[in-house]
């Protein structure tokens, strides 16, 4: 999809003038044609001796419409960098040797995913792989003669019948596609190939890859050698009925020379993300015991590998782990957790004890939202990170336990630092339902008067177990840089405010979360710069779930955007790309045992009451909440003669973002749908005329 058709398709949806004319008319603040300028970090990795950085710097092609990735190295000290690989590829996943003598890594640059290597002495880079399927999880082995990856393998297939021979010359119409799996398609993979992912290792010189692990088995991407090269680490779900347990997973250490697999932890929940000590005899996992909740925090845990006990260290910390690594003495490990929203860098013992937050500057890579996300990496006593803040995409810093961030890239001093941002002020508010304390966010008008009232913009995120914070986002600030004063928050069950929080909508949800959008709100518009009269609304995904909530219960809003949105609980949980994950931990089973409780918190059930202008926008491809779901929606506003419209994304699947262009066609179908009833009379702006009594907002969500 060209940038030309998303425009065109902007102005197809509506004939006033563009939202935008504010939006348009200055140069000084933030313009749709910025986004392919952006550019931003991910996957800093240092090198052994902590002196270098190799790190993704990604970008957008403005003629293929696509993301790329090149790989840059970055001295530690200096902050000097130059390109180790330039054009228009996908560059990713760098991995140093042990002895930092080497760099492999994942890239498509010449038509098919493969393992390049490059000689750090001579400079000389070359392919070392010819596979069929691209890899991941890339890991060296210790002695550095080695490359450890995860790769798919096709499962054996029957045709359950044979066609008689069709006659030479005959054109007969495609083989039918026989589908025998639970889960036969995923969302931005589409309809997926039988087969299985399996461990191979391959000489780090080059040569034929050889496939460790066998059986009809899923194993994970993060691999650990061992000390001694024979064994490797790896997470698997090997259980017979694998598909009915997505969650389930144990860690295992392979023989790398046999494939003889021996599970090393043993419960009913996920382990995953094993990282060895570096004295080869502690393993560090992530995992937790499965309760069937909707959202379950993930602890971090240590085994000993000579006894075989396991500890877990943050039992009572109350926020999710992620990515765990060892320090240089094997004393304590690095972990990522975000609290209140905001991404912090962590360090906790091997005993246990506190988590120390070392930096809270880690910045999100999602580009489009305000969505957490960043990475880091961990040698010689040093943490390369990705560091951002409201005002700045991803960048890479250093840090070191009890030392200030060193940021030492600014790779958009040539683009964002021309630009008049709208200022991101913190709003904590209680909720109308019980007094619960939620956190939001205001983005602010470039060019913001105290005295002036503006249009208020709510965006909902998505999840709903995840979390907005104080980052850069390109839509936030499109939004107002159009005129809008931008309001985002976390309701509950969003993520970084521990169990408890998330716990509010398990198997309710919409609910309560609705009064906390409502409270924020009201806290906005007291604050004397919004008009109440101008209200509009917009979320995606479990936003796109809530939009479509909130018009279903209140006429506040002068339009709505619900985006790739679940409306029928029902048909989703039979057609997304998770079934056993939302039968067995969303609802307490299947929607023929449980229809009224599926039904009760489906928005289809409340269409009745909707009088809001609502436009519908998801991509055709998406599998996760499949446009089955939209189109619902959009039939029942129409059939209610309600104002409705769909924008439907070719190729598109439920990221959306995937191409610059398709986050363009959100951002500006949404405004101009919003324009449509901008500063119009509240006569002129409802639809046609309804039921008094099914029009009525609910009274209790």
């Amino acid at each position: 999809m060209s940038l030309r058709f998303v425009l065109a398709a902007a102005l197809a949806v509506s004939a006033l003038p563009a939202a935008a004319a504010d939006l348009h008319g200055d140069p000084r603040n933030l313009q749709p044609a910025d986004l392919f300028d952006l550019e931003w970090a991910d996957r800093p990795a240092l090198s052994p001796d902590g002196r270098r950085i190799v790190y993704q710097r990604k970008f957008f092609d403005r003629m293929k419409d696509r993301r790329r990735s090149n790989l840059w190295l970055v001295d530690a000290d200096s902050g000097q960098q130059r390109p180790l690989t330039s054009g228009a590829a996908s560059d990713g996943a760098a991995a140093w040797s042990p002895s930092g003598d080497r760099i492999a890594w994942v890239s498509d640059r010449d038509g098919s995913t493969q393992v390049w290597v490059r000689w750090m002495d001579s400079g000389q880079q070359s392919p070392v792989s010819r596979l069929t399927e691209a890899p991941s999880g890339l890991t060296w082995s210790p002695d550095g003669r080695w490359l450890a990856f995860t790769m798919h393998v096709a499962a054996d297939t029957t045709p359950l019948a044979k066609l008689p021979a069709k006659p030479k010359g005959a054109e007969w119409a495609d083989e039918v596609k026989l589908i025998e799996r639970m889960n036969y398609r995923a969302d931005g993979a589409g309809y997926l190939k039988p087969g299985y992912e399996h461990v191979f290792v391959m000489p780090a010189d080059g040569g034929t890859p050889r496939q460790v692990t066998q059986g009809d088995f899923q194993h994970g991407s993060t691999l650990a050698w061992s000390r001694d090269g024979r064994s490797l680490f790896v997470e698997a779900n090997r259980r017979d009925d694998h598909e009915y347990h997505p969650i389930e997973s144990e860690i295992y250490r392979v023989d790398v020379a046999t494939g003889a697999a021996v599970a090393l932890t043993e419960r009913v929940g996920p382990d995953r993300a094993p990282v060895l000590s570096p004295d080869g005899r502690k393993l560090a996992y992530l995992g937790y015991d499965d309760r069937k909740r909707s959202y379950q925090i993930a602890h971090l845990y240590v085994l000993d590998l000579d006894t075989g006990v396991s500890r877990a260290l943050t039992e009572g910390f109350d926020y999710e782990i992620e990515n765990p690594q060892w320090d240089r003495n094997g004393r304590g490990l690095y972990v990522g957790y975000d609290r209140d929203g905001v991404s912090h860098l962590g360090w906790i013992a091997a005993s246990g004890g506190k988590v120390e937050s070392v930096t809270d500057d880690v910045g999100g890579t999602a580009v489009g939202r305000p969505y957490p996300g960043g990475s880091f990496s961990v040698a010689s006593g040093r943490v390369a990170y990705t560091h951002g803040t409201a005002a700045r995409m991803a960048d890479v810093a250093v840090v070191a336990r009890g030392a200030k961030p060193r940021v030492l890239t600014d790779l958009n001093a040539d683009s964002l630092a021309r630009k008049r941002l709208g200022e991101v002020e913190t709003l904590w508010t209680k909720s109308s339902a019980d007094g619960l304390a939620v956190q939001g966010w205001i983005v602010k008008p470039p060019q913001f008067q105290p005295g002036k009232r503006y249009p208020l913009l709510l965006e909902i995120h998505g999840g709903p177990y995840q979390n907005y914070g104080p980052r850069f986002a390109v839509e936030t600030q499109l939004y107002a840089a159009a005129g809008y004063l931008v309001l985002y928050l976390n309701p509950r069950g969003s993520t970084s405010y521990g169990q408890a929080f998330a716990d509010h909508i398990h198997q309710n949800y919409p609910s309560h979360d609705y009064d906390d959008l409502m409270s924020a709100v009201d806290a906005t518009i007291a604050k004397g710069y919004v008009d109440p009269q101008q209200l509009f609304v917009t979320g995606g995904s479990g936003g796109g779930v809530l939009t479509a909530w909130i018009v279903g219960h209140t006429e506040r809003f002068r339009a709505a955007v619900v985006a790739k949105p679940v409306i029928n609980w029902t048909s989703f949980a039979l057609t997304s790309d998770g079934p056993s994950y939302v039968t067995q931990h969303w609802f307490p089973s299947g929607p023929w045992e449980a229809q009224e409780l599926y039904w009760k918190l489906s928005p289809l059930a409340h269409v009745g009451k909707v009088v809001t202008p609502t436009m519908l926008i998801t991509g055709e491809n998406d599998y996760r909440t499949p446009i089955s779901e939209t189109e619902q929606y959009y039939t029942a506003l129409k059939l209610r003669r309600v104002d409705t419209a769909m924008i439907r994304i070719p190729g598109a699947s439920h990221g959306i973002g995937t191409r610059p262009s398709e986050t363009l066609a959100q951002v500006l179908n949404t405004l101009e749908w919003f324009e449509r009833y901008r500063n119009r009379a509240a006569a002129d702006a409802t639809p046609a005329k309804v039921d008094s009594k099914a029009a009525a907002p609910a009274a209790d969500s």
